[in-house]
């Protein structure tokens, strides 16, 4: 069995820092806990998308194995130099992608977020991984970051993209179509 947290507070951050997975602490405030912390958040509004009722088991499983790899984020983040993202990864993004994709209608105009439910939800999430992806390109600025981990999370927000379209065409609801000057 691993590690079981007994104890959730350890009031060793009442000072305003927070401990990494190496031992080191750092300012609550640092890059890298504003990254992670991003990270958990993206986790969380996967979570409430994965709560929606009648979801396509397909896009279940597949949801439910980004927040597992986007724990292997978390990880990275948390000890500096150690790496758990795989091209591998990458690579199932990509086609997960093509093949909701090649289901969809072509875009010939932009889309706003919303829809059905589900696709709404999913363009929040899609949001806050453009945000996570921010925070850790700024963190690689003054950090060594896993250049897989930065291409995981724009493939993702690619996938997250597409599958509110998915989403909407799977609740026979279309995407709300951004009409100029209106």
């Amino acid at each position: 069995m691993g590690f079981r947290l007994s104890k959730i507070y350890t009031r060793t951050g009442d000072d305003g820092t927070t401990g990494l997975g190496d031992g080191a602490r750092v300012p609550k405030h640092n890059p890298r806990i504003a990254a992670l912390g991003t990270i958990d958040e993206l986790n969380s509004q996967l979570g409430v998308l994965l709560a929606e009722p009648n979801l396509p088991a397909a896009m279940q499983a597949m949801l439910t194995r980004v927040q597992h790899e986007l724990f292997e984020v978390g990880g990275e983040l948390s000890i500096p130099n150690y790496t758990r993202i795989t091209a591998e990864m990458v690579t199932r993004l990509e086609q997960e992608l093509d093949a909701l994709n090649d289901n969809l209608p072509p875009l010939k105009e932009f889309i706003l977020p919303g829809g059905s439910r589900p696709a709404a939800l999913c363009h929040v999430a899609r949001a806050v991984c453009r945000r996570a992806e921010r925070n850790l390109t700024e963190l690689a600025q003054q950090a060594s970051i896993s250049s897989t981990s930065l291409m995981y999370l724009n493939r993702l927000s690619d996938l997250l993209f597409v599958l509110c379209r998915a989403l909407n065409q799977a609740f026979g609801v279309p995407d709300v179509l951004w009409q100029p000057r209106k």
